[in-house]
């Protein structure tokens, strides 16, 4: 009995058939072996292959590391990790750099970039870190940059621009790149990173999103981990360690419903800017609030969860769940629910993602269910919120549609935030980009170069699109 729970230890080996390490927990004896290997040597263990060996992906690998890895309690105490942190200044850097404060004895600072945009907080920020490596992408802050750092007391490699920003994802001292730049901005350097064999921190969601063809088989070439960072993927992540190959049923994604969660949809049409601005739950920027509110931001989780894990579009389902309290669950082939739950806050699944495979002590707030009281959910109005059936759409369409999806959809957020079209707008935006993108320029299999043009396509024909006057022509039509 003791030699077959063994056996059993080998199932941690998940994405691939690599050499696997367990620890027995009775005779305290860590488990090495390869599993191939092992499947080979059992013949006779069909029910066995059967369950460690089902696939349900429909030939799509899972790019997030899902295999896990036993280790001893003393291991984690041995952590350290040297990290770059791309887009340093926005809310996912600053969160980064809360966590390497709070963990000097585990992570340290070798490179930093930002935008350009506040670079007073950036200087602020070398200056306490003191990374070897640091880019500005906005290349008219460059000069600015190397003035405010003449006085520097140590060396510091400085760039600007799209090289810059290589320059630091590829820094040949680091062990992780956090990518938090928002945007196609961060999909060139994070190419580059998992080019150069370093593990990817992943905040920015473009990255699989629009570069999802791309990625995927480079981060299997290059045999790198990518960790996700926000808090739907990372609940899925921690869900799926030690979970079998082939066990994972479905996967379940929890929406808060957004500003307008509680909102007839016949009272959309009046809503404004500062009305989509006002999250129930969370504190964010305008685009992903505003993101939250038409529930673009859960399709688009839907196709990083796609990537990320490898699993069907039909398998994945989205949930509105008021209280953010579980952050995301999976389903099981038994039908056994597996459910990541804690306070809303973004520091967590970012420290996960930075410590994985290990767990970090913080003295973060413990969740109380007494104090919760109540966890509901319920199924999302598709008529209130068609953005998510049409991320659905893109998706399943694959090549560079998903690419087109997230740039039409920034684009009316934008014209949106600017009073230039109206909230219910936005999805019609989004709808008539794809469709014109089906019409000539979809590419099924696409280059990086085929998604960065399909990008900068969208944007340009969401920006020159008309709603109000696409409208009146049809009306006159009829």
């Amino acid at each position: 009995m003791h030699k077959s729970n063994h056996l059993m230890l080998f199932s941690y080996s998940l994405l691939s058939f690599q050499n696997s390490y367990a620890l027995c927990k009775k005779c305290n004896k860590v488990i090495k072996g390869n599993l191939r290997v092992f499947l080979s040597r059992q013949k006779k263990k069909e029910s066995f292959r059967a369950v460690f060996l089902a696939a349900n992906t429909k030939d799509l690998s899972p790019v997030a590391p899902v295999q896990t890895q036993a280790w001893s309690e003393s291991e984690t105490t041995k952590v350290h990790k040297k990290i770059v942190l791309l887009g340093s200044t926005g809310s996912i850097g600053t969160q980064t750099l809360e966590i390497v404060d709070a963990c000097s004895e585990n992570f340290q600072v070798v490179g930093l970039a930002c935008g350009g945009s506040r670079l007073d907080q950036f200087v602020s920020q070398i200056r306490k870190y003191r990374p070897k490596i640091v880019a500005v992408f906005d290349t008219t802050q460059l000069q600015r940059l190397h003035t405010l750092l003449k006085d520097l007391d140590y060396d510091c490699q400085i760039g600007g621009g799209e090289q810059g920003l290589v320059d630091c994802a590829c820094f040949p001292e680091s062990d992780l790149v956090v990518t938090g730049i928002v945007g196609c901005a961060g999909l060139i350097p994070t190419v580059a990173a998992i080019k150069a064999g370093k593990d990817i921190c992943l905040a920015n969601k473009e990255t699989l999103i629009a570069g999802g063809p791309v990625i995927a088989p480079l981060v299997e070439k290059h045999r790198v981990n990518v960790l996700p960072a926000d808090s739907e993927h990372s609940a899925i992540f921690q869900c799926l360690q030690g979970v079998p190959s082939g066990a994972l049923s479905k996967i379940i994604l929890t929406a808060s419903g957004g500003a307008f969660r509680d909102t007839p949809l016949e009272d959309l049409h009046y809503v404004t800017l500062n009305d989509a601005l006002k999250h129930p739950n969370w504190t964010m920027g305008a685009k992903i609030t505003i993101d939250s509110a038409t529930l673009m931001n859960k399709g688009l989780e839907v196709i990083e969860a796609h990537f990320l894990f490898g699993t069907a579009y039909d398998n994945i389902q989205v949930v509105i769940h008021p209280q953010s309290i579980v952050h995301s669950m999976i389903e099981l082939c038994d039908t056994s629910v597996i459910a990541q739950m804690g306070w809303p806050d973004m520091r967590l699944p970012l420290l996960y993602a930075m410590s994985w495979p290990h767990r970090l002590f913080l003295p973060y707030s413990s969740l109380d269910l007494v104090k919760v009281g109540t966890l509901s959910f319920k199924e999302p109005d598709r008529n209130k919120y068609p953005c998510l059936d049409l991320a659905y759409e893109a998706g399943k369409r694959g090549g560079t549609m998903p690419a087109v999806l997230n740039a039409a959809n920034e684009e009316a957020v934008f014209r949106f935030r600017n009073n230039e079209i109206s909230y219910l707008e936005i999805a019609k935006v989004i709808e008539h980009t794809m469709s014109h993108h089906e019409t000539g320029l979809f590419v099924e299999r696409p280059s990086l170069d085929d998604i960065l043009y399909a990008d900068q396509w969208a944007r340009k024909t969401a920006r020159d699109f008309s709603p109000k006057l696409h409208f009146m022509k049809h009306s006159a039509v009829a």
